[in-house]
């Protein structure tokens, strides 16, 4: 069984900047999820991965973590940012805006 500090470097050791125009494919296909940048990305991974259903909804309900509005992605799509993070959790992509 693998523990989770070994699951947290794991996927810790799988995120990276990626870009909107690599992006944008899944965004049409509604697999990309926002990390707002309160959260810790690769601990929102985590939780997915643990099925941590009760975690995941308190970040949903609160606004920190869901599914890319249509504004985000236009605000993307223009302002090309570069501190873009991501990890794909699948069937999912999360995506977190770094400061």
């Amino acid at each position: 069984m693998t523990s989770p500090s070994e699951t947290y470097a794991a996927i810790l050791g799988s995120t990276g900047r990626i870009d909107w125009k690599t992006l944008e494919p899944h965004f049409a296909r509604g697999e990309v999820l926002v990390v707002g940048a309160a959260l810790d990305l690769v601990a929102v991974a985590q939780a997915l991965t643990a099925d941590d259903a009760d975690t995941v909804k308190g970040w949903m309900d609160a606004g920190q973590f869901g599914p890319i509005s249509n504004e985000q992605a236009i605000d993307w799509s223009e302002r090309h940012p570069d501190n873009l993070w991501a990890v794909v959790i699948r069937p999912w992509v999360l995506v977190q805006e770094r400061a």
